[in-house]
């Protein structure tokens, strides 16, 4: 069944990722998933490191690991504003297990509520996300 397409961007502080028009974004939020279509209402939601899926149609699916961010949906567009992302398709698992590795042993040494391990737990939360998606292609 055909979907009402609308128009998606996706920002990282480079710059412009993606700027088309889909038929349905699907990604994770702080409280879970979420597919948006077309007309769906004013949202403003905070993302998690996933998965991000932009349907072009039912057979072409552009995929992207996202790092966390915000999506806002009104009207006819949707905004997503991350602070970085990859296409899939690029991401290196040796690389990731590397980066992982790095993140738990910097949260390992971090003192309990510093700014130093809320970071090294994003880091982690991160590389856990985009290493399950790099083994998975």
């Amino acid at each position: 069944m055909a979907r009402t397409p609308f128009k998606v961007e996706v920002l990282t502080p480079e710059g412009e990722v993606f700027n088309d028009e889909v038929e349905m974004v699907s990604t994770r939020t702080s409280v879970g998933s979420i597919g948006i279509l077309a007309n769906h209402q004013p949202l403003l939601a905070m993302l998690n490191p996933t998965e991000l899926r932009l349907y072009k149609s039912e057979s072409e699916v552009i995929r992207f690991a996202q790092g966390e961010g915000f999506l806002q949906m009104t009207g006819d567009r949707a905004l997503v504003l991350v602070d970085e992302v990859f296409s899939v398709d690029k991401l290196n698992a040796s690389d990731l297990q590397d980066r992982l590795r790095r993140a738990e042993d910097e949260l390992a040494s971090a003192e309990e509520g510093t700014e130093e391990r809320r970071a090294a737990e994003r880091d982690k939360r991160r590389y856990e996300a985009f290493l399950k998606l790099a083994e998975s292609k």
